[in-house]
């Protein structure tokens, strides 16, 4: 079952008369994970037949469920995959990139067939160390008649044990520039005008643009070959050390709203 992701890459804008030691949001900061809302949209996916479907991954993809490298187009993280069905109640995957391991994950269906346990080592966007973590889906509705029990739509609720390399991120200002920098080695500058500037380190993010929306409040657009994949916005609250993000992924037309701690 493909495992569910959660990275925030967010932008963050200082209203450029302020000196940079001044700027709200200067400095590192780290998900609380015990303040998620995640997205309401389910996953859906299907294991019938031998053959493995992912309905609401974008591009969808069919594949079998054989155990071997399966080729998939249009995903900037993997190009194969390999889904080898261990029981009805569990499954494994592997992903590669030009024929190398970027990620590993295994689910598994309780026994009740009402929630989905994963865990998952994904270092398909990660320059350095993998982001490890796992989690749990809630069953939203039936897979079709005929299908593996591990079928169906499903929504995240849980996710923990989650490294701290896909939680963290530094911010510097300098000016009106912004400097963002991970664990995982993305990074970028971007002026605070909502000028594009690249993005490194990060296959499925080729821009990115940071605007101000207010003194505390910033929007950042992540574009991938021109198309705007995501969109971010970032509030610093009045006492200094807590940030509230509304993520909005573009593409698979999902919302996450959490906070962040300055540490």
């Amino acid at each position: 079952m493909r495992r569910i992701y959660f990275v925030a890459a967010l932008g963050i804008l200082l209203v450029p008369m302020l000196a940079s030691a001044q700027s709200p949001f200067e400095g590192t900061w780290k998900v609380d994970m015990n303040k998620v809302d995640f997205p309401k949209k389910p996953d859906v996916y299907v294991l019938k037949g031998g053959m493995y479907e992912c309905k609401t991954c974008v591009p969808s993809y069919n594949i079998k469920a054989d155990g071997t490298d399966q080729k998939v187009t249009g995903h900037p993280y993997y190009d194969t995959m390999a889904v080898k069905v261990i029981s009805d109640h569990e499954i494994e995957e592997t992903d590669k990139k030009n024929g190398k391991v970027v990620a590993t994950s295994k689910t598994m269906l309780s026994p009740d067939g009402k929630k989905l346990m994963f865990e998952f080592s994904d270092s398909s966007n990660s320059n350095a160390a993998p982001v490890t973590g796992k989690g749990e889906a809630v069953r939203v509705a039936p897979g079709p008649a005929g299908s593996s029990p591990l079928s169906g739509s499903w929504r995240m609720t849980k996710m923990e044990s989650l490294s701290d390399n896909a939680i963290t991120w530094t911010y510097k200002v300098n000016g009106d520039e912004l400097t963002m920098t991970n664990p995982t080695g993305q990074s970028y500058m971007a002026k605070l005008d909502g000028t594009e500037a690249p993005m490194k380190g990060d296959p499925g993010v080729t821009t990115v643009s940071v605007k101000k929306m207010g003194k505390n409040i910033i929007e950042e657009t992540d574009k991938r070959d021109g198309k705007v994949v995501s969109v971010m916005k970032a509030t610093v609250q009045p006492d200094g050390k807590t940030m509230n993000l509304v993520a909005e992924d573009k593409l698979h037309g999902t919302t996450t709203k959490f906070s962040a701690m300055k540490q």
